[in-house]
């Protein structure tokens, strides 16, 4: 089960990339993101290589929460 304010925080993550990048229309497929400090980056193509306090959550998780 994901912790639910990781979550959250890889929803605002995502939600302000957008904000900033209108314009782009390359998708991520998910967004690393720190356990620790809920810092994360989004992750555009290939299996992403995580350090030992992150996780990755697949943008089909995050993004039904945005609606």
């Amino acid at each position: 089960m994901l912790n639910p304010a990781l979550l959250k925080s890889a929803r605002q993550i995502y939600r302000t990339y957008y904000e900033v990048h209108p314009e782009d229309v390359q998708r991520p497929i998910g967004i690393a993101i720190s356990t620790k400090t809920h810092r994360g980056k989004l992750i555009f193509g290939g299996r992403p290589v995580l350090l030992p306090n992150e996780s990755f959550i697949p943008l089909s998780q995050i993004e039904p929460g945005l609606h």
